[in-house]
């Protein structure tokens, strides 16, 4: 049977699936990763690619069963929620994508000032920077235990509610982080957009294998 058949578009909307299913997995490790080597950062739009990730599991074994069963109803709702599904998967990719210095330094200001005191320990340590930025306020907790502090008696060691990091012996959390917030939306945002083009396809394939008539159906059946 030539490819376009029945048997072809059933195989083939089959294997998409269990694609999504892959790439649903793909999409909420690279987003979790962005989250965790961020630890503090408030990324709601990384966030809601995890979201986008989740649901496109659900909405991919809808369509695995919906393909091997012919089932017309399971088909058409997977159409209109795998293009819902494309429709915010690209948005927030391309937000991901779009998003400038300015604004990734607010996104992380704002989950610094969110996060308790512990957080900022374990950022602190595992970073080797102190406090988020110059002029910090003294906003973030001792920082004495650090390489970087161990000989110093500058304000910002102590974690001095009146000190600055202008004159800090560590860099701030700001500057080690940048880079692997910057990473993290672009990572996220590429491989967002790469394959929400793929569920294009998906929904082109359903709507051309839901019309076509199972040639082992009876004759008369409602297609």
């Amino acid at each position: 049977m030539v490819c376009g058949g029945f048997t072809c578009s059933k195989n083939t909307l089959a294997a998409l699936n269990i694609f999504y299913i892959l790439v649903s997995f793909v999409l909420v490790g690279v987003a979790a990763y962005a989250r965790v080597v961020t630890v503090v950062t408030s990324l709601a739009l990384v966030g809601g690619v995890i979201s986008c990730g989740v649901f496109l599991f659900f909405t991919a074994l809808i369509g695995l069963i919906g393909a091997c069963r012919h089932h017309q109803v399971l088909l058409f709702f997977y159409m209109i929620i795998l293009f819902l599904v494309f429709l915010v998967q690209f948005s927030l990719a391309c937000a991901c994508l779009a998003v400038n210095e300015e604004q990734r330094e607010q996104l992380a200001k704002s989950g610094w000032d969110f996060s308790s005191n512990e957080t900022r320990i374990i950022v602190q340590a595992t970073s080797q920077c102190c406090g988020f930025k110059d002029q910090d306020g003294g906003q973030h907790p001792s920082c004495r235990s650090l390489t970087c502090c161990t000989k110093s008696e500058a304000g910002c060691c102590s974690g001095n509610s009146n000190s600055t990091l202008k004159n800090c012996p560590c860099s701030s959390c700001l500057e080690k982080l940048s880079d692997k917030i910057n990473y993290g939306f672009k990572l996220t945002g590429g491989i967002g957009l790469f394959f929400s083009f793929t569920e294009i396809l998906g929904v082109w394939i359903t709507v051309r294998y839901r019309n076509q008539k199972n040639p082992q159906a009876n004759p008369s059946s409602f297609l």
